[in-house]
């Protein structure tokens, strides 16, 4: 399924309820987020130089092997969180900013939701 098809078309979650589908590809993605080492790896890539980060640059932040640090890559490239390039031996990785601003609008509420909140 397509993470931007679904977020794409949620309204904020008090707005309106999520469906099944939706919800289910929501939490997908929000629990390639929720582990510590993806959470801390999307960070780093975001915050690097040039808004992509090597995987020559990561490995060495974490006590972790290799593998466990491309598995977590994988996770959070499977769900549509990061996107990488392969560039001679390296893979450079780079933040997808269009999937983290969907995400952020789901949980936002409505500017209808706010106005009557401040009406009160």
């Amino acid at each position: 399924m397509d993470l931007a098809a679904v977020v794409g078309c949620c309204s904020p979650l008090v707005a309106e309820p999520l469906t099944g589908e939706q919800s289910a590809e929501l939490a997908r993605v929000f629990k390639a987020m929720g582990d510590p080492v993806r959470l801390r790896l999307l960070s780093l890539i975001a915050s690097h130089a040039g808004g992509e980060a090597c995987v020559c640059d990561l490995t060495d932040v974490f006590d972790l092997t290799g593998p466990t640090i491309s598995h977590h890559l994988k996770v959070l490239r499977e769900a549509g969180l990061i996107s990488g390039e392969r560039r001679g031996t390296w893979i450079y990785y780079r933040v997808q900013p269009d999937v983290l601003r969907r995400l952020s609008a789901v949980l936002v509420p409505g500017e209808a939701t706010q106005n009557a909140a401040v009406a009160q």
